[in-house]
């Protein structure tokens, strides 16, 4: 076939310059037609143009600025990426945003728990507030600012007997080189006198949570030790306390356990960060002004369960149970 005979055109989107003339010819009242050879364009294109892109208002007045400003957002809005697309993806994700876990946490396990689905927490972000806008209460929200360190106005001495300071707690307990050591506190509520003890596991983060009759030295101890006495011994050695009165029969819990335990200075709760942070997280199910009397041993234990089986980043997306079940049955 001749070469001279045959024209193969490409087709290409207009450009401002085109869109100005079309703009001044239809003004001066130039037919489509003439406006499409002069441009040497498709009749059609020239119609589509002007339709698609002239203002809603003004009596659909077509000025080249904002036409080419239109169909550049149009072109972007069609080439955007959709987020997760496979519908077992978004089923995955949907459900454990409802579990409470964050983008991060879903991302990171699906790495672990599935070979062929892949995101990132990005994506899961944008799919909730761009498609899905109802899983926006589904996040998990931040704390509150906490009060200055060091600012309470009456200080007391520690009524801790023999205490022994975090100052001489061995290396191997603060960079969580070994499993078996623990942090304990209460989360208490002015609506109640019953408050909450955890126990939390340093290096695997697992936690126990016991719903105590109130904030006294023999509840504490007593929960302790019924909670901890059946694990291995190598999975107890040492708690983790502040200088609360509920602390005082420590040596007790130690005598029983076979533990030892170390005390952060006073009114410097943050030493003792991980069961901190583990009681913020409960406090998403249980706010501060809980009455934790009308709380059920049921309820309790959902909230243990569904912080130890979450991902978490620290344990690279393994969950707390996983981490101190393999420890605990394979040592």
């Amino acid at each position: 076939m001749n070469q001279d005979t045959q024209k193969v055109r490409t087709y290409q989107h207009l450009s401002l310059m085109e869109r100005e003339s079309i703009a001044l010819n239809k003004a001066s009242g130039k037919s489509i037609t003439t406006i499409a050879n002069e441009l040497d364009r498709h009749i059609s294109t020239i119609t589509r143009e002007i339709k698609r892109n002239s203002s809603p208002i003004n009596n659909c007045q077509y000025r080249a600025h904002l036409a080419d400003q239109r169909a550049r957002e149009r072109c972007k809005k069609a080439q955007a990426k959709a987020r997760l697309v496979h519908p077992e993806l978004r089923e995955i994700v949907e459900s454990n945003l409802e579990k409470g876990w964050s983008p991060e946490q879903i991302a990171g396990r699906l790495a672990i728990d599935n070979s062929t689905l892949r995101t990132n927490y990005e994506s899961i972000y944008q799919y909730i507030y761009t498609d899905r806008p109802d899983l926006i209460p589904c996040l998990r929200q931040s704390h509150k600012k906490r009060k200055k360190r060091g600012s309470a106005t009456h200080k007391h001495a520690s009524r801790i007997p023999n205490p022994t300071s975090i100052d001489l707690r061995p290396i191997e307990v603060n960079e969580r080189q070994e499993y078996g050591h623990w942090e304990a506190d209460t989360a208490v509520s002015s609506q109640s006198k019953p408050v909450l003890q955890a126990a939390v596991e340093r290096k695997s983060r697992f936690i126990l949570l016991t719903k105590l009759p109130a904030k006294e030295s023999k509840h504490m101890t007593e929960a302790l030790i019924d909670k901890l006495s059946s694990l291995p011994s190598f999975l107890r050695k040492s708690i983790t306390y502040d200088n609360g009165t509920e602390n005082v029969e420590h040596e007790k819990v130690n005598a029983a356990l076979g533990s030892d335990s170390y005390f952060c200075h006073p009114y410097h709760s943050w030493e003792k960060g991980t069961v901190e942070n583990s009681i913020g997280l409960v406090r998403e199910d249980l706010p501060k002004k809980t009455d934790f009397s009308m709380i059920t041993e049921m309820q309790i234990k959902q909230i243990e369960d569904k912080l130890n089986n979450r991902p978490r980043k620290c344990l690279k997306f393994l969950t707390p149970h996983e981490i101190f079940f393999s420890v605990a049955l394979n040592p």
